[in-house]
């Protein structure tokens, strides 16, 4: 049985976007698929700045599945861009237009291009809790010990 999900991608304006590529795997052992933007011209983000931007695709994958959304490390060092919910999640049943919710975490103003590569995806299986609401819990080592009470 193959284990490799299809995902689908349909181009929102293909006849506009001709010259942004899809999603790809940049490596042949990249964990994520390098996302680009389309935009119709340059776009500046001051620092502390946050926008969305479009990426003129939408995508279908099957159930069972999500799309982690996550920041690229060259652009997170170099220039302090991130992503403000990092890992956005692509639901398997979303349909809309997939879009990036940029940060400049920086000390400069940054300006994307079009088809700049911003974000990446990492395609990755699911699994639904069940739940069940109980009166107790039952007792560990750590219990309620919070962040850092093992040390540094």
């Amino acid at each position: 049985m193959n284990q490799t999900p299809l995902i689908r991608f349909l181009k929102i304006n293909p006849d506009k976007d001709g010259d942004i590529p899809l999603p790809r795997y940049m490596t042949p052992e990249a964990a994520g698929m390098d996302i680009c933007i389309s935009i119709s011209g340059d776009l500046s983000l001051k620092p502390g700045g946050i926008m969305l931007l479009p990426t003129g695709f939408k995508m279908a994958m099957p159930s069972g599945f999500e799309a982690q959304i996550r920041p690229r490390s060259g652009l997170a060092v170099k220039h302090g861009i991130g992503l403000i919910n990092s890992p956005g999640t692509i639901d398997s049943d979303y349909r809309g237009e997939v879009k990036l919710a940029v940060i400049n975490l920086g000390d400069h103003e940054y300006t994307f291009k079009r088809g700049d590569r911003v974000a990446q995806m990492v395609i990755s299986p699911v699994i639904q809790a069940r739940i069940d609401v109980v009166d107790t819990l039952d007792d560990t080592e750590r219990n309620s010990g919070g962040f850092g009470h093992t040390g540094i």
